[in-house]
């Protein structure tokens, strides 16, 4: 008999050869009806894989997010063979799940396809998933592999396998379709019962502009049609939310293709928001002993040659910026923490100096693929609330668990509650894609750990998703529309010191290398406030609305009326404007309840006559006719309200 050990300790015996499919049989059918797929000692595995030795195991539904894959990953297959029945002579590529679904890679050659064919493929796909057609996954050696390729005459897969090793390669078939693939799969097409396939793009094969250009078709589907409609409803309010509708209406940012893709130009009430942003993070990190510091958009290619960072990303960067020096070149600054290493060695230290902290809201600059670009959340241009942080090795886990505090701090003040912390640890596998040796890196990950323990985080660990210099602590952040979005890291490196030769002079009057702490809150401007954007539909805390007031006239004869309250206003520090045009009141408050302005003051005879206005908030709520400086008290105080609602 073989031991098999569950999630909750318990334990189990059962017969070598038992599948998982079996042992969730052997609890109840209720879990074997749902149970999509399987993960033995930590690895995934077809419900159907025989188990000859002791063992953990962890049974997944559509519930845990690896079930969600399988399903998702089995549903890429099933689209694809849907594809091959109108289109017999497509090339397939890849096709993985997401985080919301799949998509496939394709080669259509000289036929083409859009969305108007995805109600007959959505068709096909639940007509060949009611076959109930077993997945199986299949060993075949690297010849047999590039035999079946080159017979079906697909380049695509034949440059997969080239990269492969004889061990390694294995087919999924189901039905009358075959696929390489590295497996996780769900038990038969029947567990699929709703489709929808979403949009369509293009995508260079293997991410690589060089590459030819493939048809990507992107789709969901679901267990059940309720979950789908659910999707589908969650989906067009994330249309009405979508931070690049929301910022044209609210006048916040706009592109320009003469300025150039992925960078951002700020509009007044944009720039408005963003110096709200600042100025709140400026005052937390004076309260936590941060000091401001400026450096310059580029830096000499030498500094990011010492850094690491030219090595790892060079080929994907900007190009480096030549100057009739001959050798000398620049690049665009793509991190600011190498220059606040400079900083840092600008004089000496001692150990009484320390902690340093340098924070910087610094612009750098990477180079994205046009076809990665979306609004404000991947752009080539943006700005960080970086701030670095030199300490001793005793000081580390205090500063850290500081640290940890600025980011709750930021997350409540501006309504972020729901959020999972990520412990981002290096792959071991792959040593050779990370810098430092191993010493520093298991103090660095230890450190991190322990903090997240003691802050009492609910935390995940997830192995390959350091940076390349450090572990980090991500924090993973649920929006009102239930997605999950990365906002806040915390990094803690000891190799940059290292490259840098960064010193302090010890008690023992010896020199010692600084412990570096990496941190963003925000992470970038440019994300966080789309990501702030969609999670509140535009309707920020009132303390952080770049309008908060607009004053409404009837007609031109009471302008003069109108700039008296707005001089009160702007008095009282409440940020207004007027809005004198010719237009009909009806059209006036349409736009402004457009702007999401969170209180309208309307002035016409009555209200001039009375030296009051009539207050309206944003939804349709009419509060009547007020005196100016009742207006201003009352606005005063729900400003107020609003700050303490959300810190």
């Amino acid at each position: 008999m073989i031991k098999i050990s569950f999630p909750d300790g318990n334990q189990r015996e059962y017969q070598p050869g038992t599948t998982p499919m079996q042992i969730a049989e052997s609890i109840s059918q209720g879990l074997a009806r749902n149970v999509l797929s399987a993960k033995v000692n930590g690895d995934k595995v077809e419900v159907s894989t025989p188990i000859n030795k002791d063992a953990s195991i962890e049974l997944l539904t559509f519930d845990d997010a690896e079930g969600k894959a399988a399903f998702w990953h089995s549903s890429a297959h099933l689209m694809a063979q849907a594809i091959l029945k109108f289109y017999p002579d497509a090339k397939l590529s890849i096709g993985p799940p997401i985080e919301h679904g799949f998509y496939y890679d394709i080669d259509f050659g000289e036929e083409s396809i859009s969305d108007k064919d995805f109600p007959k493929l959505e068709k096909k796909m639940l007509e060949l998933a009611r076959g109930k057609h077993a997945f199986h996954l299949h060993e075949v050696s690297k010849a047999e592999a590039l035999a079946y390729y080159e017979k079906n005459d697909n380049p695509f897969k034949l440059e997969l396998i080239k990269d492969l090793k004889d061990g390694d390669i294995t087919f999924c078939d189901h039905d009358d379709f075959t696929d390489l693939c590295r497996g996780g799969h769900i038990p038969h097409t029947g567990k699929i019962k709703a489709v929808k396939l979403l949009n369509i793009a293009g995508a260079y094969w293997r991410g690589d502009e060089k590459n030819q250009q493939l048809t990507r078709i992107y789709g969901i589907s679901f267990p059940k049609q309720k979950m789908l409609k659910e999707y589908l409803e969650k989906l067009e309010e994330a249309k009405a939310r979508d931070h690049r509708k929301l910022g044209k209406e609210l006048k916040l940012f706009t592109f320009s293709q003469k300025v150039g893709q992925g960078l951002p130009l700020w509009l007044p009430k944009g720039t408005l928001l963003r110096n709200k942003l600042e100025d709140f993070m400026r005052q937390a990190q004076v309260e936590a002993g941060y000091d401001q510091v400026v450096s310059p958009h580029i830096g000499h290619k030498n500094l990011y040659e010492t850094s690491g960072h030219y090595e790892k990303y060079g080929e994907d960067s900007f190009q480096p910026i030549k100057t009739p020096h001959e050798g000398e070149e620049f690049l665009l600054k793509p991190m600011n923490c190498p220059h606040h290493c400079e900083i840092y060695n600008a004089q000496s230290w001692s150990y009484r100096d320390l902690p340093v902290r340098y924070a910087e809201f610094g612009t750098v600059y990477r180079y994205e693929q046009s076809g990665e670009l979306h609004g404000l959340t991947r752009v080539r241009g943006f700005t960080q609330d970086d701030a670095h942080i030199f300490c001793t090795p005793d000081q580390l886990d205090e500063e850290f668990k500081k640290v940890i505090d600025l980011v709750l701090y930021v997350f409540s003040a501006l309504g972020f509650s729901d959020f999972t912390a990520q412990v981002s640890l290096r792959d071991t596998q792959e040593k050779e894609k990370y810098i430092g040796s191993d010493q520093n890196w298991d103090k660095a990950e230890q450190a991190i750990i322990n903090a997240a323990k003691e802050k009492q985080l609910n935390y995940v660990v997830e192995e390959g998703e350091a940076a390349f210099y450090g572990p980090k602590l991500d924090f993973m952040v649920n929006d009102a529309l239930d997605r999950s979005w990365q906002l806040g890291t915390i990094q803690v490196d000891y190799n940059l010191p290292e490259r840098f030769e960064l010193t302090y002079k010890g008690k023992d009057n010896q020199l010692h290398r600084p412990v570096m702490i990496h941190r963003a809150p925000f992470g970038s401007m440019e994300r966080f406030v789309a990501i702030l954007l969609e999670h509140t539909g535009g309707n920020f805390p009132l303390w952080l609305m770049p309008q908060q007031v607009t004053i409404l006239t009837i007609s031109e004869k009471y302008e003069k009326y109108a700039q008296k309250v707005l001089s009160l206003l702007k008095n009282n520090e409440i940020r207004a404007s007027i809005d004198d045009r010719g237009e009909t009141m009806g059209k006036k408050i349409r736009e402004a309840e457009m702007e999401k302005f969170p209180f309208m003051l309307i002035i016409g005879e009555k209200e001039f006559d009375n030296q009051s206005v009539t207050l309206r908030k944003h939804g349709g709520e009419d509060l009547g006719l007020m005196s100016v400086d009742e207006i201003v008290d009352w606005i005063k105080i729900e400003i107020q309200k609003s700050i303490s609602n959300e810190s």
